[in-house]
């Protein structure tokens, strides 16, 4: 039986990944934190001493025998728990350069198709709707201007980078997300906006849920 999988997805700070596992949590829905799987590869090719020069062969040869799971709210390298790892800001750097690599989205792709096979799932990201799940049964895109943004990733790495290290990070995200080649951010054509910026939590997931009755 087809599984339902509700796509979200949005820019860096929007607070997508807190309404997708809020929202996951009262439907009963596994969670998929595509973000998190984009981490740990960046990771393994950070560790591997790779950097955005690097061809697709070389990137293809460090992923082929690299094995990541997010289970539970943990992310796995390798059967290692990286959860805290792949937050700190220079992970964060070369997620958003690896990201970029089509090598890198083909890879990860077939890891996130098979998680929404196996359950009904909220899968939240930058291109859940328009790529990984484009039949999905429902489309959510979560933005907030990008003041609120930085303001948000500046309270989330608590205080290791400025406000305004913060909010270059944001446009610079942003640039790369909307402009690169592979799978773009954009809105999916039937996905319902949702703007985060004066909202709290509880706003937000009931503008969703009314959605979804």
């Amino acid at each position: 039986m087809p599984r339902k999988v509700i796509a979200i997805d949005g820019p860096a700070g929007a607070g997508k990944s807190t309404v997708a596992k809020e929202l996951a949590k009262r439907l009963g829905y596994d969670y998929l934190d595509s973000g998190a799987l984009y981490r740990a590869a960046a990771l393994k090719l950070m560790t591997a001493k790779l950097d955005g020069d690097a061809s697709d062969d070389k990137i293809m040869e460090i992923l082929k025998d690299t094995h990541i799971e997010f289970s539970n709210g943990k992310v796995y390298l390798d059967r290692a728990d990286v959860s805290e790892r792949i937050r700190t800001p220079e992970t964060g750097h070369y997620t958003s350069v690896f990201s970029t690599k089509k090598v890198v989205r083909d890879f990860l792709q077939v890891l996130q198709k098979a998680v929404g096979n196996t359950a009904d799932l909220v899968a939240e990201g930058r291109d859940m709707a328009t790529v990984v799940f484009p039949n999905a049964y429902r489309k959510f895109f979560i933005t907030a201007n990008e003041d609120i943004r930085a303001q948000r990733r500046f309270n989330q790495l608590n205080g290791k980078v400025s406000f305004t290290d913060a909010l270059k990070d944001v446009r610079e995200r942003d640039k790369r997300d909307s402009e690169r080649t592979v799978a773009p951010l954009m809105k999916a054509p039937d996905a319902i906006e949702i703007d985060t910026s004066n909202k709290d939590i509880e706003t937000v997931l009931s503008e969703i849920m009314r959605e979804l009755a």
